[in-house]
């Protein structure tokens, strides 16, 4: 099984362009998301980032074109795919990039403080605690008054 879930935010525009095939053309959409990563030092823990290519084909291409932008967060669901070229010095290159099959919005625009430059109108608003103000267990403080059908699990 060949599968990847990404959440991460997007470090530039993605670079879209079509493949002319005939009466079909196709948008391939090839970005990067900065993910973050936990790296364990003696003296705390300090969040650092993979960069990792991205590549959306077909309608999935013409979302990331329309609405993603530098630092907007999504959740990217997709497999790894690996290839290789020989480049202009005769030199084997090998690559290795996500082919995203869905991409979903990780955050409202609201949420996103303006990260995202334009494209996305959604009016999501959650009633939900927002994940980034978890104390330092990674729990996040329910506020008061909240009732037990509000949240998303029993």
């Amino acid at each position: 099984m060949n599968k990847v879930i990404l959440m991460g935010r997007l470090t530039r525009d993605p670079e879209v362009r079509y493949s002319n095939q005939g009466d079909n053309q196709m948008a391939i959409a090839r970005f990067t998301l900065a993910v973050d990563r936990r790296a364990a030092r003696r003296d705390g823990n300090e969040q650092t980032a993979d960069f990792i290519g991205c590549v959306a084909f077909g309608r999935q291409g013409e979302f990331a074109e329309r609405y993603l932008h530098q630092g907007t967060k999504v959740v990217l669901e997709g497999r790894i795919q690996t290839g290789s070229y020989t480049n202009k010095d005769g030199q084997r290159i090998y690559t290795t990039d996500i082919v995203a099959e869905n991409i979903e919005f990780a955050e409202s625009k609201a949420a996103a403080g303006g990260n995202t430059s334009g494209g996305y109108q959604g009016g999501y608003q959650s009633s939900r605690p927002d994940p980034s103000r978890a104390v330092g267990d990674g729990f996040v403080n329910i506020p008061d008054g909240v009732e037990d059908e509000e949240l998303p699990f029993n």
